[in-house]
């Protein structure tokens, strides 16, 4: 199980909120959130609810900061809990919409799509075991998108504005 705490002043002062699952909308329980505390497990928060806008990836840690340490301002308004994954991993990446054209299965870390796959636009994909993270730059910088098991049809699907994507990951570290 996880934990994440939501603090609306920097340094874990003012108000805050524990949490524990999956929340679409965390506006009812503080009015912004400076700092953050992440107990157990891993979770991905975004700047609006529903799980839309930036994305940022937390594991287990202290983000006295968010724009310093995390890179986002006081507007988080949803997380989403990663369940922790034992067993395989693989995820097949599509050039086109709706699963199609060219098609790269992978099952490990990829620091550079554009190196190793020979592509740099991913427009669609098929989330078979496991969870990750895409990145729209190589070397696991830049923007993070969360993907669960799943299939996701459109760049948009995953919360891309493009289709360009550096790298991925699995997230298998919840300590």
């Amino acid at each position: 199980m996880g934990k994440i705490i939501f603090y609306e002043d920097r340094n874990f002062q003012g108000r805050h909120h524990e949490c524990m699952s999956d929340c679409a909308d965390l506006h009812p329980y503080f009015n912004r959130c400076n700092s953050v505390r992440v107990e157990s497990g891993c979770f991905m928060v975004y700047e609006r609810p529903q799980y839309l806008g930036h994305q940022s990836f937390l594991r287990r840690g202290e983000y006295s900061d968010n724009q310093r340490l995390i890179g986002v301002n006081d507007c988080i308004r949803s997380c989403r809990m990663i369940p922790m994954h034992r067993g395989s991993y693989k995820i097949r990446l599509y050039e086109r919409s709706d699963m199609s054209g060219q098609m790269h299965e992978v099952s490990d870390d990829c620091p550079s799509v554009q190196d190793r796959l020979r592509m740099s636009d991913i427009n669609s994909c098929n989330v078979v075991d496991g969870h990750w993270l895409l990145y729209d730059q190589p070397n696991y910088k830049g923007r993070p998108y969360y993907l669960r098991p799943g299939e996701y049809r459109r760049s948009l699907d995953w919360g891309g504005a493009s289709p360009r994507i550096g790298s991925l990951r699995r997230i298998t570290d919840f300590n």
